[in-house]
């Protein structure tokens, strides 16, 4: 099934998906791709997807649409958010990824996936952001379960990645700004599960920012697992040139399965 629609006022056109492919919905404002594995298949789990890219692009192969096939496999329901690069204006990828997660449960019924299984996903800056909707969305909004890749997470100076930093808060963001975006200050009890895949040598985003998001997880009782591989630097994703990628696959699916 093909359907084209926005995030706003929804307008459809069907069509039928052929050779078992998946069923693949297209939304616009912003871009999202919903790749439906087979009705028979189907778990009614879905994972909505923010590839990385500084905030200042998006890596939507190894870190996006390269992952369909693995959820699919397992009948869950995938979608790669081409969300808006902020500019500054840290409002605009929040939105998009908020209206994802809104679209998939207010679409659940027709998609076939269960509104309180839905998680997010990102790699990097993706990670930021989909670490900002865990801990700061509302109930509307808020994912079931957290998939995060080498994530950016705190906006302190010690630690934070320049670069995503610059892109979303501007060139010298006030002290408040950078304490709301500093995501492991904002987990609660109602932060949802989480899964951290990571680097020891990551030198782009260094994995202090991801030992102190398990803390806080830890902290406030919310289940979460790390897992740290001994090299592959950053920005792996889906790439079967990572040296763990197939027990990084393994691993990952043992953790869904077992959630």
């Amino acid at each position: 099934m093909f359907t084209a629609m926005s995030l706003g006022a929804l307008a459809t056109v069907s069509l039928p998906a052929q050779n078992g492919a998946p069923r693949i919905i297209r939304i616009d404002n912003p871009k999202m791709t919903v790749f439906l594995p087979p009705t028979s298949a189907a778990t009614g789990r879905a994972v909505v997807d923010l590839p990385g890219g500084g905030y200042s692009h998006l890596a939507t192969g190894h870190e996006g649409f390269d992952w369909v096939p693995y959820f699919n496999g397992m009948g869950i329901a995938y979608a790669v958010v081409e969300y808006t690069l902020p500019a500054g204006n840290r409002e605009l990828p929040y939105k998009d990824a908020t209206d994802a997660i809104k679209t998939m449960r207010e679409h659940a019924s027709e998609w076939g996936i269960k509104t309180d299984d839905i998680g997010i996903m990102g790699s990097s800056a993706g990670g930021h952001l989909a670490t900002t909707v865990a801990t700061h969305a509302d109930t509307t909004a808020r994912p079931d379960f957290q998939i995060l890749f080498y994530p950016v997470i705190s906006m302190k100076d010690e630690i934070t990645h320049g670069g995503s930093r610059k892109s979303l808060l501007g060139e010298k963001p006030s002290e408040a700004d950078i304490l709301e975006y500093s995501n492991e200050l904002k987990v609660t009890a109602d932060t949802p599960p989480a899964i951290i895949l990571l680097s020891d040598d990551d030198k782009g985003v260094v994995p202090a920012n991801s030992l102190r998001y398990y803390e806080a997880l830890h902290q406030a009782g919310v289940p979460a697992s790390m897992v740290i591989y001994p090299s592959g630097g950053h920005g792996w994703g889906y790439k079967p040139s990572f040296k763990y990628h197939d027990a990084m696959l393994n691993q990952l699916k043992e953790w869904l399965t077992g959630f």
